[in-house]
């Protein structure tokens, strides 16, 4: 039987947007192959869609996983692999380096019984000190949100394999293009694809990346709740990707280009990139990232919070925003953003000050975006 959508084979560049909520089955056979599994069939959108499903084949490709499941968005997908992996009275460690948002999801996880040990990334090499019989899972970013710290995938790896504890990594600030964290040994990948993977500002999605095995129990966590992405997202993102590897070898010049700069300016203080060689997570960077270092940026305006506004206001081709991964380079002042989910006290616990900025470089020319932090930085 031809397919009503390209009768003669001639397969279109795009995958079609599918917005059916629910398919006709042409026998039962055919239900039966679906709901077993056996075969990617489609019976009701909560389950499983069309134009998702072609975007999960390519992240997973991307990150050199076995599947992705793809949500509504990147602490859907936080929340997802946290509900499907975690019972009352296990133990999770988070690291005070991650997004902001992951607090307000850790006091759920709390009324649910689940334990929970914060930590400093700086504290990373000590973990083995922090697990516990009962510790289930080590959630991280590297690079870190927003302090751009780096840990040492491969050895903590090595310890949470030794101890049977799950790894979970959050690849958004480092995108697959610079790290593959699931041949550096974790167990699940996370992103936030409304950012470098998406890359253009109009789409809000998460994906996780791992084994088949988890990728059934992710898929049954996301049918039951309802977290699966809509198909005109889904086509957002597939474009997308398809310039990604070129915007990210962008980004990451352009990102190297201004903290070589910024370096040198007497204005900016503890400036982290894991491209500068005194950065204290260049070492490590050196061994589990590639092509660069990533557009991510962090560093300090001034003395206060007034100079750090005074500056970000003076911009003209940056532009003061929060999100980062996009064409566009964003830069915005996490103790008033990203952070405003943590208690006051805790947003300045790990190394974040009023006057921290995050930047997220974007494709702009590297001439213009340096011109640009000149005349801001004369104005503080």
């Amino acid at each position: 039987m031809k397919d009503p959508l390209t009768p003669y084979g001639n397969r279109p560049m795009v995958t079609p947007i599918v917005h059916a909520v629910n398919y006709e089955y042409s026998s039962f056979e055919v239900l039966r192959q679906i709901t077993d599994g056996e075969i990617d069939g489609y019976t009701y959108h909560r389950d499983d869609n069309p134009t998702v499903r072609a975007v999960e084949h390519t992240i997973a490709t991307l990150e050199q996983g076995e599947d992705c499941i793809i949500a509504t968005s990147g602490m859907a997908a936080c929340t997802m692999v946290f509900f499907t992996f975690l019972k009352s009275g296990d133990h999770l460690i988070l690291f005070h380096d991650i997004y902001g948002a992951n607090y307000k999801v850790s006091l759920i996880l709390e009324k649910m019984g689940v334990h929970i040990t914060w930590l400093d990334a700086n504290e990373s090499s000590q973990i083995e000190s922090h697990i516990r019989d009962n510790t289930r899972m080590i959630f991280l970013e590297s690079p870190s949100n927003p302090l751009i710290k780096t840990i040492d995938i491969v050895k903590m790896a090595e310890i949470t394999r030794k101890k049977n504890v799950l790894l979970v990594v959050d690849n958004t600030f480092a995108t697959p293009y610079h790290q593959k964290p699931l041949s550096l040994g974790a167990d699940i990948v996370i992103h936030s694809a409304t950012k470098a993977l998406g890359g253009h500002n109009d789409l809000m999605a998460g994906a996780i990346i791992t084994k088949k095995e988890f990728y059934d129990l992710l898929w049954f966590t996301r049918q039951a709740i309802g977290t699966t992405l809509d198909a005109y997202s889904a086509s957002l993102l597939e474009r997308g990707l398809k310039t990604f590897a070129l915007r990210a070898e962008k980004m990451s010049i352009n990102a190297q280009v201004m903290a070589e700069y910024l370096k040198k300016h007497p204005k900016i203080k503890n400036l982290r990139y894991p491209g500068l060689p005194d950065d204290a997570g260049h070492e490590i960077s050196k061994t589990q990232m590639q092509n660069g270092f990533g557009g991510m940026l962090a560093f300090e305006v001034g003395e206060t919070i007034e100079e750090a506004k005074t500056f970000i206001s003076s911009l003209k081709t940056i532009i003061h925003a929060v999100s980062l991964g996009a064409t566009e380079s964003l830069i915005c002042i996490p103790f008033l953003t990203t952070m405003l989910y943590l208690p006051e006290d805790r947003r300045t616990l790990f190394g974040v000050r009023k006057n921290t900025i995050r930047l997220s470089a974007g494709i702009d020319p590297a001439t213009e975006l340096i011109s640009d932090l000149k005349q801001a930085l004369e104005k503080v």
